[in-house]
């Protein structure tokens, strides 16, 4: 598989508390791998993964994993801006985790202006709340992702379960918000970029144009 053939490339960044298990979400997606133990994300750490979400269509995945500690919130704050997708992660097992969601969602949508995000809610360690460690119920937190206008999905990278699905389900929504028109590639945005041919099939909108009114971030 030739790495360097996309026809979109999406820049995606996970949003959560420390410790409620990104950077092994994303672990277990690109890799396929799954650590008990894993370093704390310093800044911002970055991944890539390529996903065909139809035929002959090809998206390069941009991750940008946040740490989650209020120290590092000064040099997060600065990558939300360009990204078009979001996963929202909390850990079942921490209700303090859950509660902030929405502080992580506002902070975005403060900041994208007036570009378009979507997001897709995920809570993690599913694996640990079917032993009995949950803290969050599934209507709450279902009840949650439909008010900020999110699917909601449980998954768990140490046994793998949703995790893929958990990716992909955001990837194609943003796809579809493309080919919808909720989702626009800008001049000056590096929220999606596009390659070859499929350039010519998309509208290219400017910053100057009366488009610009349209101001959404799926809040």
């Amino acid at each position: 598989m030739d790495l360097t053939l996309w026809q979109y490339q999406f820049r995606i960044i996970m949003l959560g508390d420390s410790t409620v298990g990104k950077s092994s979400m994303l672990k277990r997606y690109t890799e396929d791998q799954f650590l008990e133990c894993i370093n704390q994300t310093v800044g911002v750490d970055f991944f890539v993964h390529f996903l065909e979400v139809e035929p002959g269509v090809r998206v390069k995945l941009q991750f940008w994993d946040t740490a989650g500690q209020e120290r590092f919130r000064s040099v997060t704050r600065s990558y939300y801006r360009n990204s078009v997708g979001g996963l929202l992660v909390f850990d079942l097992g921490n209700r303090d985790s859950f509660n902030h969601l929405k502080q992580w969602y506002d902070e975005v949508c403060e900041r994208v202006h007036p570009y378009s995000v979507l997001f897709v809610v995920v809570g993690h360690k599913a694996d640990r709340a079917n032993g009995g460690e949950r803290a969050v119920d599934r209507a709450e937190a279902e009840k949650l992702a439909s008010q900020l206008g999110a699917p909601y999905i449980e998954a768990s990278s140490k046994t793998g379960h949703n995790v893929k699905e958990a990716f992909d389900l955001l990837t194609r929504r943003v796809y579809q918000g493309l080919k919808s028109g909720e989702v626009q590639v800008r001049d000056g945005w590096d929220g999606v970029k596009t390659s070859g041919p499929t350039m010519k099939s998309l509208q290219r909108v400017k910053l100057n144009e009366p488009a610009e009114e349209k101001k959404s971030c799926a809040c």
